[in-house]
């Protein structure tokens, strides 16, 4: 039964349909190894007992009967603490929200629901979601499966660890900047970044509503196709028959390549070179309008995120952590006309972009410029702090600015991800060339 534990979603869902896995055992083998993880209380909020055994004898059911939902009806998975769940609190990691408790669950956690997934419970994360880096000194920091003096990344945190320490099979987050790509980056695992607007944010904690993103931190390619399905309430896509041959992919040399860290250089060169090597077509792109869209971050991403939190901050600016309260506020040198400048600018840098990669099947890049940044010089270096935490978003930024489908693959070098950036709702595509690259880095 340990085995299960470092089972992809999918490898578990087919044990289950075989009838070699039985959802309870299952649940229950999750739920123990939560119990007893030194770091438990790091990584969840809140483990939902009593719902994820009742969905598990309920799978378990159905898989008697033969009437399974989805391949992954009965495999537990965790979520976000900024989704919604009735009865349970939903906290968004700030003491701002402490006690409160909604009454409906998420769109997303309905669809899964629906679907036949087990919900684990509630993971940490950075306070509102507003830093990746993944350091909470008001609620909880889970730690990094790869140093365990090192942040996880943010702002969905605790869903990786939730994953990388085999306390999930699968955890959903969110991406506004780089949330689910830089601690699944950091963690070893598979991330996607949907397109703005195409998975449903209904009933879950805003940051910035424009730039908002639910996406799922899995093991595989496979299980993040599957898991993009499950929170759409829909079939997964088939990912047979993907081939790296006639593939091109551009490598982004504008902004993407600065100050990059000589270990997530390594591993990016490394890669690159790998599918090269498998046929491959590799061509290097200059895209001003990048480093022209990372200028426009401070009206775009701060402004949205204080004029959304502006009044229930200000009431108690104490339950914050001076650094994250201290980038809200930036958000209110802003005024309204430089705010719609900003996204005027941003709309024509987009059509720029779209037009210059339309050719491509992808856009390569480091995932983070930087290895995870050390807790406890976080806690007492304030120059370090910014830096790290600039320069972890730096990339990841990008996908967002631009509007596109993005993904982070793990390269295997620790904690140094490959990110592949799409086309705006061409997730489909994506996870097939991602699953060719993936297949020919484990190949290796």
């Amino acid at each position: 039964m340990l085995d299960w534990l470092s089972k992809s979603a999918a490898e578990l869902g087919r044990g289950i349909g075989d009838g070699a896995i039985d959802p309870v055992a299952l649940t229950q083998a999750f739920l123990g190894a939560i119990d007893s993880h030194d770091a438990r209380d790091r990584i969840y909020s809140v483990v939902t007992h009593e719902r994820a055994l009742a969905e598990a004898e309920a799978a378990a059911e159905r898989a008697r009967a033969g009437l399974r939902l989805s391949l992954l009806d009965g495999v537990p998975i965790s979520w976000k603490d900024l989704f919604d769940t009735a009865g349970v609190e939903t906290e968004a990691g700030s003491k701002l929200l402490e006690g409160r408790v909604p009454g409906r669950d998420a769109e997303v956690l309905r669809n899964a629901t629906a679907l036949g997934l087990v919900c684990l419970g509630k993971t940490h994360m950075s306070e509102l979601a507003f830093s990746g880096l993944g350091l909470n000194p008001m609620t909880a920091t889970p730690p990094c499966i790869n140093d365990p003096g090192a942040v996880p990344g943010g702002s969905s945190s605790g869903a990786a660890a939730s994953v990388a320490f085999g306390l999930a099979a699968a955890g959903i987050g969110s991406d506004t900047g780089g949330s689910v790509r830089i601690p699944s980056a950091w963690n070893d695992l598979v991330g996607l970044k949907t397109t703005a607007g195409r998975v449903s944010c209904e009933g879950t904690v805003p940051l910035a509503a424009k730039f908002d993103t639910v996406g799922p931190l899995c093991r595989t390619v496979e299980d993040t196709a599957l898991l993009l399905a499950v929170l759409e309430g829909r079939q997964p896509m088939d990912l047979r028959g993907t081939s790296l041959q006639g593939k091109r992919f551009a490598l982004l040399q504008t902004s993407a390549l600065d100050d990059v860290r000589e270990t997530p250089m390594a591993a990016y060169v490394q890669t690159v070179n790998r599918l090269r090597d498998l046929g491959a077509e590799l061509v290097p792109l200059e895209a001003p309008e990048v480093a022209e869209a990372l200028a426009l971050s401070a009206p775009l991403f701060t402004a949205e995120a204080y004029g959304t939190w502006r009044d229930v901050i200000e009431a108690a600016p104490e339950k914050m952590f001076d650094q994250i309260l201290e980038r809200f506020r930036a958000g209110a040198q802003f005024d309204g006309p430089t705010y719609v400048a900003a996204w005027h600018k941003l709309d024509a840098l987009r059509a720029r972009w779209h037009a210059r990669v339309a050719g491509f099947d992808a856009v390569l890049l480091p995932t983070s410029p930087i290895l995870p940044p050390n807790v406890a010089r976080l806690m007492t270096d304030q120059d370090y702090y910014v830096t790290e935490n600039l320069l972890a978003l730096r990339n990841t930024r990008i996908g967002n600015l631009m509007g596109v489908s993005a993904m982070s693959l793990p390269t295997g070098v620790p904690s140094c991800g490959l990110m592949m950036l799409g086309a705006p709702m061409g997730e489909e595509r994506l996870l097939r060339v991602a699953a060719a690259v993936e297949a020919a880095l484990r190949a290796e």
